[in-house]
């Protein structure tokens, strides 16, 4: 929906479904009566209704048959519903199955990654409304931040010049096709890095390092021959196609400062395609032992299988620990840890778990900034773990997603 802060809505990865029918079925069931729940109360009962669509590589080749990407556009505008930004992240199954370290396969060392990004932004530039003066608003597609490092023997220049190297010559080829696609359509398409814990791009400096010493100088080579362009205007097309997705929960976890961030990109003219509006677990430690081994059980009622709950330690000294899993820093904690922050998408609308609290501070203050700055125009609510929160948490999905969308209206509408 259209609000004064941009366009919002939610990630449909929340919905089980790897093939289109079966997704399209969820979204369905879903999406009217949410519309119905939330707008209404919010004095906007006819307003548009957003989705951020996200579509498995089988659905994705599924809804480009023309038969089925009509009939999904008959029924967004039956449902006055429209799709402004797409989760191309996870590429596979990502419910009911260990997820893990899988959810980055394939990676963009990989031609598989490439035509699964080509096909959503194919998809997008046809699904994209445009706005009340008939003008197509821009849209994009969240992608994972370009491979997992613990796939690779990191420490080595040679084995991360490689992977940067690889990927970033599959990002151009997304980055040529969005700049045939815009001299066709008129649509303005990014794609959207999203940094994450353990990812290849971990932090804000990772993305802009990648960006600054392997992105333009390998695109503005690439693109100003193959498109007759100034090295002005390629490093303008690659500044305009590719941006940072700030996932809140990710940022979070790693002790990031939101206006430190936004002030890093700017310095370095980058941008942000879309909020993902997501909330992680943190504690800090008590000095005494009971206390401490009530938050460390705290931490060990979140710990399942499913999915990565990366950690970040902040020692007494104010270092920074990291650990690939929730299990892993169960096994190495020690007093001289003083906070964790876990990767684990709990509910945006809770704020205090007990021993836990969530970082729910992040969104109240990124929100408070995009007021400030429009540092973009697209947000995302990305709460998909119910399945695996502790049974107290739990409520039938519509009820759970209609928590999460009125919890962070009322923060911005």
């Amino acid at each position: 929906m259209k609000t004064p802060l941009g366009h919002l809505g939610y990630c449909t990865n929340i919905h089980p479904g790897e093939s289109w029918t079966d997704h399209f079925a969820e979204l369905k069931k879903a999406i009217p009566e949410l519309k119905n729940r939330l707008l209404p109360p919010a004095g906007l009962p006819d307003a548009p209704f957003g989705i951020g669509l996200r579509l498995s590589n089988q659905a994705s080749e599924e809804l480009e048959q023309t038969e089925n990407l009509v009939a999904f556009q008959n029924w967004l505008a039956e449902n006055d519903c429209y799709v402004f930004t797409m989760n191309g992240f996870p590429f596979g199954g990502f419910h009911d199955m260990v997820v893990k370290d899988q959810v980055h396969t394939p990676d963009w060392t990989t031609e598989a990654r490439v035509e699964y990004t080509k096909r959503l932004f194919r998809i997008l530039s046809v699904l994209l409304p445009v706005d009340e003066l008939g003008n197509g608003i821009p849209g994009g597609v969240s992608t994972s931040p370009l491979s997992y490092r613990y796939w690779f023997e990191w420490e080595q220049p040679v084995a991360r010049d490689y992977v940067f190297s690889q990927a970033t010559q599959s990002v151009l080829e997304v980055v040529a096709e969005l700049i045939k696609l815009r001299r066709q359509t008129d649509r303005l398409m990014h794609l959207d890095l999203e940094p994450e814990p353990d990812g290849v791009i971990e932090t804000a400096d990772e993305f802009i390092a990648w960006f600054v010493d392997y992105l333009l100088p390998m695109g503005i080579e690439q693109l100003s021959e193959q498109f007759s362009l100034t090295d002005e205007e390629a490093e303008a097309a690659i500044c305009d196609h590719v941006r940072l997705c700030y996932d809140v929960c990710h940022f979070a976890v790693g002790y990031e400062r939101p206006a430190e961030v936004l002030d890093k990109l700017k310095n370095y003219g980058l941008r942000v395609g879309k909020i993902q509006i997501s909330a992680a677990l943190k504690a800090e430690f008590p000095t005494d032992e009971v206390g401490r081994e009530a938050v460390k059980k705290a931490f060990e009622q979140f710990n399942e299988p499913t999915y990565l709950h990366q950690v970040v330690a902040r020692t007494n000294d104010d270092d920074l620990l990291r650990f690939r899993d929730l299990p892993d820093a169960l096994a190495a904690f020690d007093n001289t840890q003083a906070e964790w922050r876990a990767h684990f998408h709990v509910p945006l609308f809770v704020q205090d778990y007990g021993w836990l609290k969530s970082t729910q501070d992040d969104i109240r203050e990124v929100l408070k900034l995009q007021a400030e700055r429009a540092f973009t125009s697209q947000m995302e609510v990305e709460t998909y773990t119910w399945d695996v929160l502790p049974d107290a948490l739990k409520l039938p999905l519509v009820d759970s997603i209609e928590r999460e969308m009125k919890f962070v209206m009322g923060l911005i509408v």
